[in-house]
């Protein structure tokens, strides 16, 4: 399967997303900060990356911008939670350079279908 970089700052989300992914047998690099996240893409031969947008380090439009600049191929699911905000931070995201966008909470099925779509 695929190697996937997921970048959440919530320590339960992360282990849910993690796990999930894990379970259609994908190697997952967790990670609860968006600092170093092209080095890790590095390291690890990441086949996709899927970035919270409110983290307290570095948010993740930033991050988007940051994976574009070195891996303009490599695709990107942007997640957030936060409502209306959230809506308009994922739009955003998209016009940065995500490939696809998840609204939190979203189901097992809605992120597997998510994951399959864009790495296909």
């Amino acid at each position: 399967m695929s190697s996937i970089l997921v970048l959440e700052d919530d320590r339960a989300v992360l282990h849910v997303v993690h796990d999930l992914l894990c379970i259609e047998g994908h190697e997952v690099t967790p990670m609860r900060s968006g600092e170093g996240a092209v080095a890790a893409i590095e390291a690890h031969a990441i086949d996709l990356v899927i970035t919270d947008l409110i983290m307290p380090d570095r948010h993740g439009h930033q991050v988007i911008l940051d994976i574009r600049r070195s891996h303009m191929k490599l695709p990107i699911i942007a997640i957030s939670g936060d409502g209306d905000l959230g809506e308009q931070g994922l739009n955003t995201a998209l016009l940065l350079g995500a490939n696809a966008k998840l609204d939190k909470p979203f189901s097992r099925e809605q992120l597997i279908s998510t994951v399959s779509a864009v790495l296909h």
